[in-house]
């Protein structure tokens, strides 16, 4: 997507601010170019309130602990803009106090901590992080932090040079390498995948902020056409002032979706909705549901009836998701409801239609696969396969780095999920409000419901893929730096190894009789996304460009041997008994060694050359062979820790 229109005459870049650190109030933006309130000066502290967070942003929290930082981070968009989200990079650094030329009134430390920011319409991360760390670097070697023509500089190349820049390319993913994430979570990539999928609430934990963003987006990197085109509508929140104002009619239908609690009854509720005709399945919200008038803000609604579900709050209506055949057979009329009693206030308003590309229409210019349009139900801009998702819509945010600030946001009514990343222990700590905590340090993926876990066990067939992108990462990990010229194994393939994945998922759910295709991605998992936002989307529209997609997984096939092998290296790996089991022979191991050694040298090399056999062979249960034609199997014991 080239930029055109108002915003190629605008240019892509907002504006550069500088955002420092005050001994008596803290982090406050002391410079901005242009302003960023127009009716005031350069050196203006004051901000949007829509903004009021960004000092909190660009500045991180704990950043006193590093010389230099960089912080990727999301700003909803203005009142009376373009709807669109924000997207910031921040590259921080400290320096002496006593090293300054210039040293103002204000200055009181030991050391002086600041941020240059740029506020951008594209998310050229990466690229934008490599121009900005040369000017900061560069404007804090002048010792003197009043010289800031080279920040109106800066403004004026990155627009003169990114304009007209395409959002297609290597440049989108500058920085983000999905070789890394792979040789650091191995198979758990394929379960941070299946979670956002999910739409549930994903926090990312490590510091500093730079290795946060960086494997946060490295995950969002891998669903196709997200970077690009599916975090538009990723930080429609609202700031904690606004939160505390009563919800009105308009935001409760363009923003509330609560996450299901218990997904148990997904497959029941569908086989529910199947039996409905299109005007029975109107949407409702369920009985539980708060009072418009009152405060309920910061305590999401209780779940208590086993028939509510994530359905029963989406501003889509169900209807839409049939197909037009069906429509003309039931005439698509009727006053039918689910039998819940809905409160007044919260009626949709009569008389605005939902959208649908006609059948007719979505043939027109399937030659192009590289075509880009307006997703008519989603907003979004898609290609003839309907990507991006809508993962990251009707509040559902991504927030690559939260400060401490908007702490709240994890408890929002109006916010029904969320990527997001931490550096600040806190949010670890309150892990009752998000769905699965990502210690990026140790890979581990922290998931405290039990249900979910199952959701997320991976099969047979996922294991193979898994096991498919490990092998080749590692095994070409030296040709791929030593010559940068290879492909298997790289950055560019493992997306592609993705993008297959999505495909064939997607073309999957919509043959008749699926049930043994969508078994190898876990019969449900499959029900449980079914009743997402994002799915229900993209099934409401037609996408002309998915009968070249063949159906079933890309690692289909008979069960065989090495099915087993890898299925119980996966168990001794991931599950707690099985780390257990690992543990205790380690210890035994040297235990014995120990005892050896003691009887005699010759008993001891005997010993030692035993524990080195069984060394070998849980080595090679640890990294086992693919097969050519890898089978479909029972779904995966769900892991306890993954």
């Amino acid at each position: 997507m080239e930029l055109h229109g108002k915003e190629e005459l605008r240019g892509p870049v907002l504006h550069i601010v500088v955002v420092g650190f005050h001994h008596k109030k803290g982090c406050q933006v002391e410079y901005s170019y242009p302003p960023l309130l127009p009716q005031e000066g350069h050196d203006s502290n004051n901000l949007p309130e829509e903004w009021k967070y960004l000092p909190f942003l660009a500045l991180p929290d704990g950043a006193h602990n590093y010389l230099e930082d960089t912080v990727y981070f999301h700003l909803p968009p203005l009142g009376g803009a373009d709807m669109k989200c924000v997207y910031g990079v921040s590259c921080y650094r400290q320096i002496e106090a006593k090293s300054l030329k210039v040293r103002l009134a204000d200055v009181t430390r030991e050391t002086v901590q600041k941020s240059v920011c740029v506020l951008s319409r594209v998310p050229l991360y990466g690229l934008l992080q490599a121009k900005l760390q040369l000017i900061t670097h560069a404007y804090f070697d002048e010792k003197d932090f009043s010289q800031i023509s080279i920040l109106k500089e800066l403004y004026e190349h990155m627009n003169g040079s990114l304009r007209g820049t395409t959002l297609e390319g290597s440049q989108v993913f500058l920085g983000l390498s999905p070789r890394d994430l792979i040789l650091h979570f191995r198979h758990k990539v394929l379960i941070l995948f299946k979670l956002i999928l999910l739409e549930k609430k994903v926090l990312f934990y490590v510091s500093p902020v730079n290795r946060l963003v960086g494997v946060l987006m490295t995950v969002l990197s891998l669903f196709p056409g997200m970077i690009e085109h599916g975090l538009a509508d990723s930080s429609h929140y609202r700031t904690k002032s606004s939160v505390s104002e009563d919800v009105s009619l308009a935001e409760v239908e363009e923003f509330v979706s609560v996450s299901v609690t218990d997904i148990t009854n997904a497959s029941m509720e569908l086989l529910a909705e199947e039996d409905q005709t299109p005007s029975q399945r109107t949407t409702s919200l369920p009985e539980t549901s708060t009072p418009a008038g009152e405060n309920h803000h910061l305590k999401p609604p209780s779940r208590t009836s086993p028939d509510s579900s994530e359905s029963d709050w989406e501003t889509l209506d169900p209807s839409v998701l049939e197909e037009i055949p069906k429509d003309s057979e039931t005439g698509g009329s009727g006053s039918g409801s689910c039998g819940v009693e809905t409160p007044e206030t919260f009626e949709p308003a009569p008389g605005i239609p939902i959208t649908v590309q006609p059948q007719g229409l979505s043939s027109a210019g399937s030659g192009g696969q590289g075509v880009i349009s307006q997703g008519l139900v989603s907003g979004l801009e898609e290609d003839l396969y309907g990507l991006p998702l809508a993962i990251f819509t009707k509040g559902y945010l991504c927030l690559p780095y939260m400060a401490l600030q908007q702490h709240h946001l994890l408890s929002d009514v109006t916010v029904r999920g969320f990527v997001a990343g931490a550096t600040n222990i806190l949010f670890r700590q309150q892990r009752h409000l998000s769905d699965a905590i990502v210690e990026v340090e140790e890979a581990k993926i922290q998931i405290g419901d039990p249900e979910l876990r199952k959701l997320l066990s991976l099969t047979t067939a996922d294991l193979r893929f898994a096991d498919y992108l490990v092998k080749h990462v590692t095994e070409n990990r030296e040709d791929v730096f030593l010559d940068g010229t290879g492909w298997e194994g790289g950055d560019e393939w493992i997306r592609a190894q993705f993008g297959l994945y999505v495909h064939s998922l997607l073309s999957s759910t919509l043959q008749e009789d699926a049930e043994k295709l969508l078994a190898d991605w876990g019969a449900p998992f499959v029900s449980a996304w079914r009743i997402t936002h994002n799915y229900r989307v993209w099934f409401s529209n037609k996408h002309p460009a998915m009968a070249e997609i063949t159906p079933g997984h890309p690692f289909q096939g008979q069960y065989s041997a090495a099915d087993l092998k890898l299925r119980f290296s996966h168990s001794v790996q991931n599950s707690e008994r099985g780390k257990k089991i690992g543990a205790a022979v380690i210890t035994t191991s040297r235990s014995v060694v120990q005892t050896g050694k003691a009887v005699g040298q010759s008993v001891g090399g005997a010993l030692t050359s035993a524990k080195s056999a069984m060394s070998s062979w849980f080595s090679t249960l640890g990294q086992p062979a693919i097969v050519a034609s890898p089978a479909t199997s029972p779904e995966a014991r769900s892991p306890s820790a993954t």
